[in-house]
């Protein structure tokens, strides 16, 4: 048993070592750029429609984001 284990974590140290490199290869060709933030870009629109007296509920929905995202730009 404890052979492999041995093996087993031997393997995993192997495939996180390619991960990283992998990582760092995206990186250095700039691929790997990450989510592009949807509720800030929407952020003029959520504060025209709360000055528009529209709930944060109704926002998320016209919107096409999270009531949570709703308050992090109103708040």
């Amino acid at each position: 048993m404890n052979m492999l284990g041995s093996i087993a974590q031997f393997e995993r140290e192997l495939t996180l070592e390619r991960q990283r490199e992998g990582i760092a290869k995206a990186r250095a060709e700039g691929k790997c750029k990450g989510r592009a933030p949807t509720a800030r870009a929407k952020a003029e629109k959520v504060r025209e429609l709360r000055d528009a007296g529209v709930r944060p509920a109704e926002i998320a929905r016209q919107v096409g984001i999270s009531r949570t995202s709703v308050y992090r730009v109103l708040g």
